[in-house]
């Protein structure tokens, strides 16, 4: 949400170039004799950690603020509520990952919590949601993040998190930095040196880059893949109280009935066989 509130702001690879080098100025005194006493299965593990800096820091961030600039928010997080089907197909296709019924479940269950939180209890509204060329670009990042997370939980190298958080968000900035020059060039435009823009680029770095990825790889680790997915869709619920908490909005039933059926996807997808 704060992605598209700065379109117009911060050009996009601009956004995603800065997130992650202050990222990495931020963890590397944390993590520098972590790196350097794992140098020898960082490097023998270098085309898989490449593969994860492009997939889960490279692409995924730079393709939603890309797709941002022409998809709106409420489309962007419909697209997003498709990530447990996605990552259920993409663990199938090549990861040799069974899928049981419950799963499918699940996920068609929670799905529909967030549509009824989208449309505000009126199915109708979904007919007047637009597609825009940036939903596709949504997907796009949608299946790098899921084969990211199957890489997490099937291939992850040997490392502590801090050394791989900070392998990654290196080689991620290195990624997208002809991109983001490639950007300016074109455009010759440079977010402006506002509080706002500072207090935004604070926040994208603190949490949704240090702190998010961490709890993510944490979560992956203990639970599979296919999980956490679920748990992207309790977004707009947590957007629902966030506005109520702090902008007075009223929370409506609909809210409620979508927040109970994207918890009870998440039960169903989580309950294990007898």
């Amino acid at each position: 949400m704060l992605a598209r509130a700065l379109v117009g702001e911060f050009p996009p690879l601009a956004l995603s170039f800065w997130r992650w080098t202050l990222a990495l100025v931020v963890i590397a005194p944390f993590a520098a004799k972590s790196v350097w006493r794992h140098r020898t299965v960082i490097r023998n593990h270098l085309p898989l950690l490449a593969w994860t800096s492009l997939l889960g820091v490279g692409c995924y961030n730079s393709l939603q603020y890309l797709a941002l600039q022409t998809s709106t928010a409420v489309n962007a997080t419909l697209i997003g509520a498709s990530g447990p089907i996605i990552t259920l197909l993409v663990g199938a296709a090549f990861f040799s990952s069974p899928v049981v019924r419950r799963q499918w479940v699940g996920a068609a269950v929670s799905l529909l919590g967030v549509l009824w939180v989208i449309a505000h209890g009126a199915p109708e509204n979904l007919l007047k949601l637009h597609v825009a060329a940036g939903d596709l670009i949504m997907l796009a990042a949608g299946l790098a993040w899921s084969i990211y997370t199957w890489l997490l939980i099937t291939q992850r190298p040997p490392l502590p998190l801090t050394a791989f958080l900070t392998v990654q968000i290196a080689l991620g900035a290195l990624i997208i930095l002809p991109f983001y020059l490639l950007e300016w060039i074109v455009t010759r435009q440079s977010p402006a040196a506002t509080a706002t823009n500072f207090a935004a680029l604070v926040y994208v770095v603190l949490l949704p880059s240090l702190a998010a990825y961490y709890c993510w790889d944490r979560g992956v680790a203990r639970v599979g893949a296919v999980l956490p997915m679920y748990f992207v869709n309790l977004t707009p619920v947590f957007a629902a109280c966030l506005s109520w908490a702090v902008l007075d909005d009223p929370i409506g039933i609909y809210h409620l009935v979508g927040g109970a059926l994207i918890l009870a996807g998440i039960y169903l997808a989580s309950e294990k066989k007898a």
